[in-house]
């Protein structure tokens, strides 16, 4: 799926991506700045989540609630300095739970993803749109 789009678009899109049927995990690559995090946030709205939802820069992993009792959470390896980080804070545990992961900075932990994965690549247009690929 690839789609351009602006950001007072992003409800659409993430629509687009939870009913595209994409695997649980689903890995977001881009700069810095192109809108990983917003797009989640609206994914995680999307699958409702009620609760306020941020990036977990420093805390690494957040985890939110649907209203429909699924569990969804948002990992953030950019401050990640070793893949044994992840290892020690029990990546395996999330990654194998059969729950959403949404997760930035997936090279950092590239040996510890699993095969069955999908993969958001964002990047910023000179416009100013986003131009978005899901594999």
């Amino acid at each position: 799926m690839n789609i351009i789009f602006s950001l007072d678009q992003i409800k659409e899109v993430a629509e687009q991506i939870i009913a595209s049927n994409p695997k649980k995990i689903i890995l977001f690559n881009g700069e810095m700045g192109v809108g990983k995090t917003t797009l989640i946030k609206q994914l995680c709205k999307t699958l409702g989540v009620e609760d306020a939802t941020s990036s977990p820069t420093f805390s690494l992993v957040n985890e939110y609630h649907t209203s429909n009792n699924q569990t969804v959470y948002h990992f953030d390896f950019y401050r990640l300095n070793k893949e044994t980080e992840a290892l020690d804070m029990g990546v395996d545990d999330y990654l194998y739970s059969g729950n959403w992961c949404f997760i930035e900075w997936s090279e950092k932990i590239a040996n510890l993803i699993p095969e069955e994965h999908s993969t958001i690549n964002i990047e910023l247009l000179v416009d100013g749109k986003r131009e978005l690929n899901l594999a």
